[in-house]
């Protein structure tokens, strides 16, 4: 095991001098590779809502119907990414990215909407696959000092699919046909196995992790769970609201329906922003920048119910909601890596399925909400979600505090670790 990999997982408040970078070092190579990763599965996550009429019309199914395709990546997502993560303990981290290819291909040529939900459930595991084994590989190669940095750059990748790959990809649906995204896809994928391969070392970072019994054990680490619990609910309460955010828009603040999308840039560059932001300054300062997402998402929620009507006001709301709800998810998934100890790639899925399920159980309230209490329902909701984000964080930060004042605690290292880390 390589040293980097093995301070990773080195006792709480152990910090090896030989692995401190300075905050502006430049990352490894790989961890841009990965980023390219991500940007491509969170371009293929997203790109179907804007593709959703013509694909109904070429299977001759309803748009309704047509948005199982969504929800079965999602699911995917949250049942895939910690079973393959489990199974591919072993194998290279570009065969996730191989299988990924071969779902867009399945997708570009089926017929059936039987076959494309299949296609897409193949390649939502592919994709929970690779983002687990890619937040670890970024962990390894960053060091401890620069973990959250490397993984905010990661999950900047995916943030910058909402911002440039999906309004593209629904674009150029538009000109060639929606198969024509699934196909571009899948040749960006598969060129991007290469270079995987070059810049990923062999076998995947998995692969030094252990056995699958080893990875088991993440399990009874109670601050991963508490960690899990804030991925749930910071991600819940940003997009119950951000999915509904279109009525509220048009119906509420008075805006046009074409300037809706213009906004939802505004968010996805906010978010962009927060998760490289979040990613600095929570290798530093991990609890508080989590606890701080939490709260500035919670006010920015209820600060969009209050200011509805006013367009300008919620217009930049709805752009700082993006830096501060999702800033800090590389920050969580960093501490899930670290509080899992010898199992990282089981808690690196296991926030993935984190991430998912809080989105669905929050669009799902937020959509009951949208029926019954009107156009700032969702808002309302995500205010309640992200209020609760506040409940595990704050418990993370006390457990340290505790854990630093306890008799006995000992803290080695050969330079000052960082202010709140745990």
């Amino acid at each position: 095991m390589s040293t980097r990999g093995a301070t990773l997982h080195a006792p709480a408040g152990t910090v090896r001098a030989d692995n401190l970078q300075p905050p502006s070092a430049r990352l490894p190579l790989v961890v841009y590779v990965l980023a390219l990763g991500t940007f491509l599965m969170g371009t293929t996550e997203f790109v179907v809502a804007g593709l959703l009429p013509e694909i109904a019309g070429d299977l001759q199914v309803s748009v309704a119907q047509t948005g199982l395709l969504i929800t079965v990546f999602a699911v995917g997502m949250i049942v895939g990414a910690p079973l393959m993560a489990m199974l591919t303990l072993r194998l290279p981290t570009r065969l996730a990215l191989g299988v990924f290819a071969l779902g867009h291909v399945i997708v570009a040529v089926g017929s059936s909407f039987g076959l494309l939900l299949a296609a897409r459930f193949l390649t939502a595991i592919a994709t929970g696959a690779f983002w687990a084994v890619a937040n670890v590989a970024a962990t390894r190669a960053a060091g401890p000092a620069a973990a959250a940095r490397a993984l905010g750059l990661v999950g900047a990748g995916a943030m910058l699919a909402n911002v440039v790959g999906v309004p593209l990809g629904a674009f150029a649906g538009q000109l060639m046909g929606w198969r024509g995204p699934f196909w571009a896809l899948a040749a960006l994928s598969a060129a991007a196995v290469p270079l995987i391969a070059r810049t990923v070392p062999q076998g995947g970072p998995a692969q030094q992790a252990g056995t699958i019994r080893s990875e088991l054990t993440a399990l009874r680490s109670g601050r991963l769970w508490l960690v899990l619990a804030a991925c749930a609910t910071t991600t819940g309460g940003v997009l119950a609201a951000y999915s509904y955010i279109a009525p509220l828009l048009t119906d509420r603040a008075g805006l046009a329906a074409g300037l809706v999308p213009l906004v939802l840039v505004g968010f996805g560059l906010g978010a962009l922003a927060g998760s490289l932001v979040g990613g600095r300054l929570g290798d530093r300062r991990p609890h508080t920048v989590t606890i701080v997402a939490a709260a500035g998402a919670m006010l920015l929620l209820l600060a969009i119910v209050l200011s509805a009507g006013s367009a300008p006001a919620t217009i930049v709301l709805v752009t700082l909601l993006g830096f501060f709800g999702l800033g800090a998810n590389p920050v969580l998934m960093a501490l899930a890596v670290r509080y899992a100890g010898q199992a990282p790639t089981l808690a690196s899925a296991l926030t993935v399925s984190a991430f998912n399920l809080g989105t669905a159980i929050g669009s799902w309230f937020a959509g009951i909400a949208l029926e019954r209490a009107g156009a700032t329902g969702p808002t309302v909701v995500g205010a309640a979600i992200a209020a609760l984000t506040l409940i595990p964080t704050i418990a993370l930060a006390l457990r340290r505090h505790h854990r630093a004042g306890s008799p006995g605690t000992s803290v080695r290292h050969a330079a000052p670790a960082p202010a709140d880390q745990a």
